[in-house]
């Protein structure tokens, strides 16, 4: 359990923060980079509820922002010798995850038609919302990905990350009407 009763500590002053193994690591460092873009992934689906009117897609949604926590404290705590192994004291994002993501993937493809162009960002306000999400989601894979290129990052949270991209993208078609309010690209349109 998590328990906050002061919010400053000050002892990141020194431009340096705790990870849960209790060791200290830059600010500007590989690792806190990719931790605050899940944590900015998170604030921008928060922002996408709050424009859903659909209450499931709103708990899929707040499902998801529960496994950003959990994955934030994964790439908080250093794994050594690649031992991702969870257990009482550390929490790792385990396969079951991204599976789950797929389910819903599935799912919510179901029902859209094929796409025969690329989409643009936009249509609905909920829809564009959840394609913010899914551009922030998307910066912070390839922040994880540039952390496992010099530390060892959880493989099931690297394919969690990859695959909540998908599930942003398929949910605007969603919020979008089914895919009818969609606002497809025009290669060249413009010339």
């Amino acid at each position: 359990m998590v328990k906050l009763n002061r919010i400053y500590t000050r002892t990141g002053d020194d431009g340096t923060t705790g990870l849960v193994d209790g060791s200290r690591c830059p600010k500007h460092s590989a690792r806190i980079a990719a931790m605050g873009l899940v944590d900015e992934a998170n604030s921008a689906i928060g922002l996408a509820i709050c424009a859903l009117t659909d209450d499931e897609h709103r708990g899929l949604l707040t499902r998801v922002q529960n496994d950003l926590f959990d994955l934030g404290a994964d790439l908080a705590t250093p794994a050594e010798d690649a031992d991702f192994t969870p257990s009482e004291m550390v929490l790792r994002i385990v396969p079951g995850q991204p599976e789950w993501i797929e389910q819903q993937i599935d799912a919510l493809n179901e029902r859209l038609e094929p796409l025969t162009s690329f989409v643009l960002p936009g249509g609905s306000e909920a829809a564009a919302r959840i394609h913010v999400a899914r551009a922030t989601t998307r910066a912070a894979e390839r922040a994880m990905v540039a952390l496992a290129a010099q530390d060892p990052v959880n493989p099931a949270a690297l394919t969690y990350i990859n695959r909540l991209s998908d599930l942003l993208f398929v949910l605007a078609r969603v919020a979008n009407d089914d895919g009818g309010a969609d606002v497809t690209w025009v290669p060249g349109k413009n010339r």
